[in-house]
């Protein structure tokens, strides 16, 4: 979800300144029995090339057999769908007496009184339902089936009295989950009133057609917005993969499939044994500390089978496992088996900057619009709720319906009549004042950069909205393992004992984001916050407020070798080795007796004081690239080491040439600078490997000056390559083609969204 409310907050305070099946059998309703039949399976083309099903089935077994293991859960419908899988592959009629509308009655509850989240449970409930509904007690059966045909499916949908909605129905994920419940249910009882809307299935199903062309259309041409998020991708596939399994419309199916396709191809390529370690759209610091924690691990095992890591939680990953129609293209596991170093650079999200200059005859890009349903589904799905281009829509619609009586508005609805005294350009006008602090959700479009070898892994957010205020984004982040991370952040508040909230904590940031930039194995990131840290207006993520440092995750005993030198920590696990360079001196923090996601006992979190402006610099490499040193790991690394520290750096800035040579800042942590915080800076660095790098950013000069291109040994690197969806050496695609190809090793994956046509070969 996202904390719109607070951000309302901010807006009327300042207006107010201003203006003083498989078939399986669910079961039946009295008008219905429900749908799932094999109208929407895949052709003979479609599955040509993905994963061999018996392969596949052997790895649905695996996940199924640690997952039956556990307990049945009878109120946890993920726990029971694996006990009655795993039953039925072992050719026993599945058990599920375990179940009771007592031990469902909180999740029933929450369905009931529309709290937040409730569309995921849907989800699973319709799952269920359709596999194994006449496996469950008869008073279970007819009580999901209640809740299913009591459901409010969209945001119109009226309300009962009495009952304050709080879902939140608006992100790409919760999208396509909401409306993917809402055909598959209108599906399963086409003839029936739903008893929320008053519509009927078949009523039901078109409304929710209609929206899903328009959500497939935004992912074809513009990909997801939350890009390569541990978090959120689950959702998604959530979504799809109940069209996928039990949509009976062919094309809607094999949409889905298709969708889930490009997933697969992107998850593949940012995979770094096991770990989903790229940069993230959206992310939290309990799927960040390491990659067993993630909510993608568990799928990712299942599908590429590259970490020797056990699962540890049976989650999303079962509703894969218990698909019948979906399977995965072969080309995605063979690209995430690779063992050659590749760049992969995507592109995804919409453009939309909430600092250019107000006009109130802006036209949105591509096509689309700045009102109606669609352009609400386009903008707020990738959290555009304030920047000042899509205002006034979104007060409108806060208005219309209601939406300062849930919870994640009521933070504004004192101010209820101030806001709806506002006209469209004082929306405008106020949104563009407070563009840098308000728009920490925004996921506006980015392009991403990753390389990736056998032992490491370094992803970066190429030059994404630096400056401003940030909310669960991940821009940079070095990947060895599941456990030997590494990453630089601003965070916004300090850890505190017990820091491991579900979207907080230091190490989710939530400061300001930095301008970063990648080639190949080297990164560098200026951080200068564009925006007060010491005031704001109301509380919590939305009081504007940062701390004065920047710091970094490195979990020191997470790696086979630490030495620190010259400025740098360094590191080595196994074939894999990792430089950070900070410009202010670092230090360890003592966080002894607090606790994080992971349990660790050494340092891990090196922290730059003395300001909230930093540069930091990464290089990584493999043990074969210092070959020279001989055949030891050891031996390569310490070569690795003195070639790292012996590289000249030179960091300036308006008031201020640090770093002549190598690496130890002639100021103090506490140093005065007369630029302040804001200013950046500009960087000079002789890597070892990439030769002489330079960049940086000057926020406070003019024009292009403020931001320096990257140029590595003499060429200028793109950051933003607009003609690229895709751009891997086994995977290519034009911007807003709705064209995508993947290949390797004989296995090929094609999809048209145009045409909505999918062909796979292996």
């Amino acid at each position: 979800m996202r904390r719109f409310g607070a951000v309302l907050v901010v807006v009327a305070l300042a207006t107010g300144a201003a203006a003083c099946s498989s078939g399986s059998g669910g079961g039946s309703s009295a008008q219905d029995a429900p749908g799932g039949g094999r109208d929407g399976a895949p052709t003979t083309a479609e599955q040509a090339g993905l994963i061999p099903k018996a392969q596949w089935e052997v790895r649905q077994a695996d996940y199924l057999t640690f997952a039956a293991a556990r307990p049945q859960d009878g109120g946890r419908p993920l726990t029971l769908l694996a006990h009655a899988e795993a039953d039925r592959l072992a050719g026993k009629t599945p058990d599920l007496s375990a179940a009771s509308v007592e031990l469902f009655e909180p999740m029933f509850e929450k369905l009931t009184t529309f709290q937040d989240t409730g569309d995921f449970d849907i989800n699973e409930l319709l799952t269920l339902y359709l596999r194994f509904g006449k496996d469950l007690p008869p008073k279970v059966h007819d009580a999901i089936e209640e809740r299913l045909l009591g459901f409010k499916y969209w945001w119109t949908e009226p309300t009962p009295k009495g009952v304050i909605d709080s879902q939140y129905y608006w992100t790409e994920n919760h999208q396509i989950i909401y409306l993917a419940d809402e055909f598959v249910a209108g599906q399963a009882f086409p003839n029936t009133s739903f008893a929320n809307s008053g519509m009927t299935g078949k009523q039901h199903m078109a409304h929710a057609k209609d929206r899903l062309a328009t959500w497939f259309a935004l992912r074809a041409r513009f990909g997801f917005s939350e890009w390569l998020s541990n978090v959120y991708w689950t959702e998604d596939m959530k979504g799809l993969l109940l069209l996928a399994e039990f949509a009976d419309d062919p094309g809607l199916a094999r949409e889905a499939s298709m969708m889930l396709d490009l997933l697969f191809v992107e998850l593949a390529g940012h995979v770094e044994r096991g770990t989903f370690g790229s940069t993230h759209g959206r992310t939290y610091q309990k799927d960040k500390l390491e990659g067993i924690d993630e909510d993608t691990f568990s799928i990712a095992k299942m599908v590429f089978d590259r970490t020797p890591i056990p699962y540890a939680n049976d989650d999303n990953a079962t509703l894969l496992a218990v698909a019948q129609r979906y399977r995965p293209p072969e080309v995605a596991r063979k690209i995430a088996a690779s063992d050659k170093a590749t760049v992969f650079r995507l592109r995804a999200g919409l453009p939309l900057d909430p600092t250019a200059p107000v006009d109130p005859k802006v036209k949105a890009p591509y096509g689309l619009s700045f009102t109606g349903e669609k352009g609400l589904m386009a903008w707020w799905g990738m959290g555009a709720q304030f920047p000042w281009q899509v205002a006034p829509l979104s007060v409108d619609t806060v208005k219309k319906y209601d939406l300062f009586k849930t919870t994640n508005f009521k933070q504004a609805s004192d101010l209820e009549p101030v806001v709806k005294d506002a006209d469209d350009a004082t929306v405008r006008n106020l949104a563009h004042s407070l563009a840098v602090q308000v728009n920490p959700g925004l996921l506006s479009q980015v392009n991403t950069y990753t390389w990736r070898s056998p032992g490491v892994m370094l992803s970066t957010a190429q030059d994404w909205r630096p400056g401003q205020r940030g909310e669960q984004d991940h821009i940079s982040q070095v990947t060895m393992g599941p456990e030997a991370l590494v990453f630089t952040q601003h965070p916004r508040e300090k850890a505190t004992s017990g820091d491991d909230p579900g979207n907080g904590g230091s190490f989710t940031g939530d400061g300001a984001m930095p301008r970063s930039a990648q080639d190949e194995n080297v990164a560098v990131s200026v951080y200068a916050p564009q925006y007060d840290g010491g005031g704001g207006i109301g509380s919590g993520a939305y009081a504007f407020t940062y701390e004065p440092y920047t710091h970094a995750y490195f979990p020191t005993e997470k790696f086979d070798e630490v030495v620190q030198r010259a400025g740098w920590t360094l590191a080595r696990k196994d074939d894999g080795f990792v430089a950070l360079w900070s410009q202010r001196p670092t230090t360890w923090a003592d966080h002894t007796g607090e606790k994080t996601t992971v349990e660790l006992t050494k340092p891990y979190d090196l922290v730059a004081r003395g300001g909230p402006d930093n540069v930091w610099i990464t290089e990584v490499a493999q043990a074969s690239d210092y070959a020279k040193a001989g055949d030891d790991t050891k031996a390569r690394f310490d070569a690795f080491v003195d070639a790292i520290t012996g590289a000249q750096i030179h960091v300036s800035r308006s008031d201020v040439s640090s770093c002549p040579t190598v690496g130890l800042c002639p100021y103090g942590p506490d140093a005065a600078r007369s630029s302040g915080p804001d200013g950046g800076a500009l960087v000079d660095y002789q890597s070892p490997s990439r030769g002489l790098v330079t960049f940086g950013w000057l926020p406070k000069e003019a024009g292009d000056a403020a931001l320096p291109p990257l140029v590595v040994d003499g060429k200028t690197i793109d950051l933003h390559p607009e003609d690229l969806a895709w751009d891997a050496p086994y995977a290519t695609a034009k911007w807003d083609s709705q064209v995508f190809h993947a290949e390797l090793d004989g296995a090929s994956l094609d999809l048209d969204f145009n045409k909505v046509t999918r062909r796979t070969t292996r």
